[in-house]
């Protein structure tokens, strides 16, 4: 696909994830990528059991340091190899878009986006406070942020990709049901089953609810030409990739919620999370 001239906007949006990394590729939207390198790159742990709750998870995530920004990718506990994180330090951004390991190229896509359009408000981001509190509180304050973005009517189903019970919750609270959706299966915390085809599911549910996990995992493109085939709602929450889904806005994603590290569930301090909406969405409720 042909890129963008030079000189194009840096936030100008993109109808495909490849689009995206070819507009990237060729210096479309910033600096060559062959001429910014990174200096750290690190990965993030973390095992969770909320008070009250029945069950727990894992999380891992990528993350690497370009200038100021850092940029970040999920991936699964234990997948990452173990050289991952050689072959990232030094290298280029341009190198790692190449990298066979998906989680280093979405990583690098994301880090070489912040660093030229970081989540400020002339970039399009709506800053919203999160409060100090438990990991439980920030989860739940975190998951009214993202489901606030959704304008739809009570009894209306949503597609829930990548499982976060605070948000399961909020939908409820909204009046609002939901298909939960991993592709690791199980249940939810209240014994729900978990599907694990999103796209076959999809059908079924008036909007989408994704995490930025799809980015990594290679399920994101398919369930955004879902969501812009059939008209419907698509909104991303994202640690990974935060600065990479505003880009698809109002070519299948309808709002984000960005989430750049720092996450919410390293410390127990205040934070903030950046909304982004495609324009003609409605404002939805402040904080």
């Amino acid at each position: 696909m042909t890129a963008a001239p030079l000189g194009a906007s840096p936030t100008a949006p993109c109808r495909t994830y490849d689009e995206l990394v070819a507009r990237v590729r060729d210096g479309a939207l910033g600096p060559d990528p062959r001429s910014r390198r990174i200096a750290v790159a690190f990965t993030t742990r973390q095992a969770v059991r909320h008070d009250g709750r029945g069950t727990g998870y894992h999380n891992e995530v990528l993350s690497l340091r370009l200038a100021g920004a850092v940029g970040s990718c999920a991936v699964e506990p234990g997948e990452l190899p173990d050289s991952a994180l050689d072959e990232c330090v030094g290298a280029d951004v341009a190198q790692l878009l190449d990298h066979p390991v998906p989680a280093v190229r979405v990583a690098a896509l994301d880090a070489y986006l912040m660093h030229i359009t970081p989540h400020t408000p002339d970039h399009g981001a709506l800053p919203v406070a999160l409060p100090a509190g438990s990991s439980l509180e920030k989860s739940r304050a975190r998951a009214e942020a993202v489901v606030e973005l959704l304008d739809l009517a009570a009894g209306s189903r949503v597609l829930v990709v990548g499982v976060v019970n605070s948000l399961l919750e909020a939908l409820r609270s909204r009046g609002l049901r939901y298909v939960p959706c991993d592709l690791k299966g199980g249940t939810t915390e209240w014994g729900e089953p978990v599907v694990g085809d999103a796209l076959a599911a999809a059908g079924s549910c008036d909007a989408l609810l994704v995490s930025g996990m799809t980015l990594g995992n290679g399920t994101f493109e398919p369930l955004r030409e879902h969501a812009l085939r059939h008209g419907k709602q698509l909104v991303m929450f994202a640690q990974t990739g935060s600065a990479v889904l505003p880009r698809f806005l109002g070519h299948g994603v309808s709002a984000v919620c960005a989430e750049p590290y720092p996450f919410f569930w390293l410390d127990g301090g205040p934070g903030v999370v950046h909304r982004y909406r495609s324009s003609g969405a409605p404002a939805g409720g402040a904080r």
